[in-house]
């Protein structure tokens, strides 16, 4: 102990008691490690006592009276004159003090490690949970339901989804071809696609009218499917809304219109995100569809999706046919003019 250092080899006189009855007597008190030591002047250890356990029965005057903890019958007292071995005393007693253990601030530090993990589990973990448990759960009617609720929202602002008698059947056999549940076609609104809850695809008109390749809105559709293997729709609508949304969604079954709008807000104004080269070759050959017409239709001049067109899973392969021409035909002018 550094402060002890300093005081090793003071030493000072005072009177001690061992108790009431007997007679004070003079002793020579010195500080030792971590006590005090009180001798008669033949250098006889008399007692010892700890200076963690020294308790002063009257801080700030004198003569200073000492007692060992517990003790207060057995007395030393030491004069004012003795101010260094006083001093000594007091400044020991609080390094020791600092250097003991501390059980309510141990106590504390530890509720507050228990907060504090309690908080960091409740703000991480259970969000995830929940948004984790809520996917899981809501049935697939359900999700159709949300994701037409979606589209009904997009469209006051992209206008009413473009229906056409005769390409009704040519819309249907695009979506048993690609492998989804619906297609919606808009005249505007989505930048190019769009995947919403419950298996329904949203194009943009332009996919299917400036194109004379049905294999291109096909491949539109197919990387839509991708992106869905990656992260489901309703797993990324909670995602942007919130843990207090899965939590409505889990006791209510409803989304509320401010909800719907939030989130229709955010997936209209941003890109659609990319999707690994492989995860979406993977996509096209279980749709026995090619990638190349997709490719292009990203990047014309094929630099950027160089990955889909060399490793075309139909390279080589007869195409089965995604419609019949009448049937493009009719779903291109579904918009009308």
């Amino acid at each position: 102990m550094t402060a002890l250092k300093q005081y090793q080899r003071i030493e000072a006189t005072g009177l001690w008691r061992p108790s009431p009855d007997v007679q004070r007597r003079e002793v020579v008190v010195s500080i030792g490690e971590a006590t005090l030591t009180i001798s008669d002047f033949n250098d006889r250890a008399l007692t010892h006592w700890s200076l963690a356990a020294l308790e002063r029965q009257n801080p700030g005057t004198f003569p200073a009276v000492f007692n060992p903890d517990g003790d207060p019958d057995e007395t030393l007292e030491l004069d004012e004159s003795e101010t260094t071995m006083i001093a000594a005393i007091d400044r020991l007693q609080k390094a020791i003090d600092r250097s003991r253990p501390h059980p309510g601030r141990l106590r504390w530090l530890s509720v507050a490690g228990v907060v504090a993990a309690v908080a960091a589990l409740l703000l991480l973990w259970v969000p995830a949970a929940l948004q984790s448990h809520v996917v899981s759960v809501v049935p697939e009617i359900k999700r159709y339901d949300i994701g037409d609720a979606i589209l009904h929202r997009i469209e006051r602002v992209s206008g009413v989804a473009c229906k056409s008698e005769d390409a009704l059947m040519a819309l249907e056999q695009l979506a048993t071809r690609t492998g989804v549940r619906e297609v919606v076609i808009l005249p505007a609104g989505v930048q190019t696609s769009l995947s919403l809850p419950g298996g329904i695809i949203l194009l943009n008109r332009a996919l299917v009218e400036d194109h004379e390749d049905p294999s291109i809105a096909a491949g539109y559709i197919i990387a839509e499917r991708a992106r869905s293997v990656t992260q489901e729709p309703l797993d990324e609508l909670l995602d942007r809304t919130g843990a207090t949304t899965a939590f409505r969604l889990l006791t209510t079954g409803e989304l509320t219109p401010e909800i719907v709008d939030s989130y229709a807000e955010q997936v209209l104004s941003e890109p659609r995100p990319s999707v690994p080269d492989e995860q979406l070759l993977e996509v096209f050959a279980q749709a026995a569809l090619p990638s190349t017409p997709y490719a292009y239709a990203v990047d014309v001049t094929g630099e950027t999706t160089l990955g889909l067109i060399e490793a075309d899973p139909m390279a080589g392969r007869p195409l089965p046919q995604v419609l019949p021409d009448r049937d493009w035909v009719r779903l291109q002018n579904i918009c009308g003019e």
